[in-house]
C-alpha cells in the first residue's frame, strides 16, 4: 500500500473528511486530495511534502516517521551535514620555529674573557712597577640605593567578554496549532519538526545556517536572535524562510 493509500484509510477510519484534515493541519485541501493519491508535485518539492505527510499522520493517527521514512526510501533521503564541515578551521594553524643559538658569537665572546683574564693576572703578578700610592688605594664599592618596589595592580575580578557564533530562533504560538520543521540550508537535510499548541512557546539553538518552514505563520510570534519578526505571514499558509549564525556575546 503507498504513503497515500495508507494516509486515506486511516482518515476515513478515523471518521475525518478531507475538509476537516485541510482544517487541522492547515495544508489546502488540493494538497491533501493529491498527496492520497500519490501526487506530491503540489507539495512544491521533497521538502515541504515531507512536512505534510508528518502533519496529515498525526491528524489521522498514524506515525509520521515511518511514513517519511518510506517517503525518504522512494524520492532519496536528505543528505547529512559532515561534523568536520562545522568544526573544521578555514586556514590551518602554523607554529613558527625556535631561533637556533649562534655559537660563533659565544665562542668569540669566550676566547675575550680568556685572554682577558690571562692580561689581567699578568698585569698584577708584576708588583715592583706599581707604586706604593698606587697599591695602597682603596677602591670604594658603588653607593646602594634602596629598592623601590612598585604595587602590583589589583585584580579587578572583571570577566572577560568573549563571542561566538549561534542562531536562536523563538516561536510563541497565539491563537491555533502550528508545526514548525528545520532543515540544513542550503542542502535541505532534515533537523527536527514539532507542533505547537496555542500559549507555548519553545526556543531552538543552532550553529549552522538553517532553513525553517512555518505550518501556520499568522498564528506565531516569530523571533531571530532577539530581533522580532511579528507573525511572519498569514493564517494557514505555510512558508520558508532561512537564516544564519550571528555572533552572540558571552562572558
Amino acid at each position: 500500500m503507498s504513503i497515500g493509500d495508507t494516509l486515506a484509510e486511516a482518515r476515513r477510519q478515523s471518521g475525518l473528511t478531507v475538509t476537516q484534515v485541510s482544517q487541522q493541519t492547515r495544508i489546502r485541501e488540493t494538497i491533501v486530495r493529491g498527496i492520497e493519491r500519490g501526487d506530491f508535485s503540489a507539495c512544491g518539492g521533497d521538502f515541504y511534502a515531507r512536512g505534510h505527510i508528518r502533519s496529515i499522520a498525526k491528524a489521522v493517527g498514524l506515525d509520521p516517521d515511518q511514513l517519511v521514512s518510506e517517503f525518504d526510501a522512494t524520492h532519496g533521503a536528505p543528505h547529512a551535514i559532515r561534523a568536520a564541515e562545522v568544526f573544521e578551521p578555514s586556514t590551518p594553524i602554523s607554529i613558527k620555529e625556535g631561533r637556533h643559538l649562534n655559537w660563533s658569537v659565544v665562542m668569540v665572546v669566550a676566547l675575550a674573557a680568556i685572554v682577558g683574564f690571562v692580561v689581567y693576572h699578568a698585569v698584577s703578578g708584576s708588583g715592583g712597577t706599581a707604586s706604593p700610592s698606587a697599591s695602597s688605594q682603596h677602591v670604594s664599592a658603588p653607593p646602594t640605593h634602596p629598592v623601590t618596589h612598585r604595587p602590583t595592580p589589583a585584580h579587578t575580578g572583571g570577566s572577560t567578554t568573549t563571542y561566538r557564533k549561534e542562531l536562536v530562533v523563538k516561536v510563541a504560538v497565539k491563537s491555533s496549532d502550528c508545526w514548525i520543521e528545520f532543515t540544513t540550508y542550503p542542502d535541505g537535510a532534515y533537523v527536527t519538526q514539532d507542533t505547537l499548541l496555542p500559549g507555548q512557546t519553545k526556543t531552538w539553538k543552532f550553529k549552522y545556517a538553517v532553513s525553517m518552514q512555518i505550518g501556520n505563520p499568522g498564528a506565531v510570534v516569530l523571533t531571530v536572535n532577539g530581533h522580532s519578526h511579528g507573525s511572519p505571514g498569514p493564517v494557514g499558509n505555510p512558508i520558508t524562510l532561512s537564516f544564519h549564525p550571528v555572533k552572540q556575546l558571552t562572558s
